[in-house]
């Protein structure tokens, strides 16, 4: 059994899509996508990519996905990478797919001397939590997340 880990190439929108579908399922979110595979292809493959995917392979099917882009702090004066989702399917799990794809990343930020790599975890989402303190990851919780969307982004976007 061998594990691969690898860059999302172009024409797999369509396996992106659903990884981002069972993610959402899983978190019981899937009513929130509303991505297209043609907008998943433009986001990751387009001429000037802001955000990329690493893709998981057991024994060479895909079985995995990590979406992340790069993030700045002023801070530091330094790039940092955002995990915006990380899934393994669930019948893969234990089998250290998921440290995988994120050690891939934590070897991206040092060879590239970024200073962190970040991410958010639902609070219900103990197997996770678990998993991520396992890592090292420690929680930040003197930040509360804050979000414009919907109505109120776009009634703030037509202020003058």
């Amino acid at each position: 059994m061998t594990l691969t880990i690898r860059s999302a190439r172009p024409g797999e929108a369509g396996l992106v899509l659903g990884f981002i579908r069972e993610l959402a399922e899983y978190e019981k979110l899937l009513h929130e996508v509303v991505a297209t595979e043609a907008e998943i292809e433009t986001a990751l493959f387009g001429p000037d990519p802001k955000a990329f995917c690493d893709i998981a392979e057991w024994d060479g099917q895909a079985v995995g996905f990590a979406v992340w882009f790069y993030t700045y702090s002023t801070f530091s004066g330094r790039h940092g990478i955002w995990l915006e989702d990380l899934f393994v399917r669930p019948d893969q799990r234990g089998r250290g797919i998921g440290k995988a794809l994120i050690a891939g990343l934590a070897r991206r930020c040092v060879a590239e001397k970024l200073p962190r790599l970040a991410w958010w975890v639902l609070n219900w989402n103990e197997p996770s939590r678990v998993f991520y303190r396992a890592l090292g990851a420690t929680a930040q919780d003197e930040w509360t997340v804050k979000r414009l969307e919907g109505e109120a982004l776009a009634r703030l976007g037509a202020e003058v």
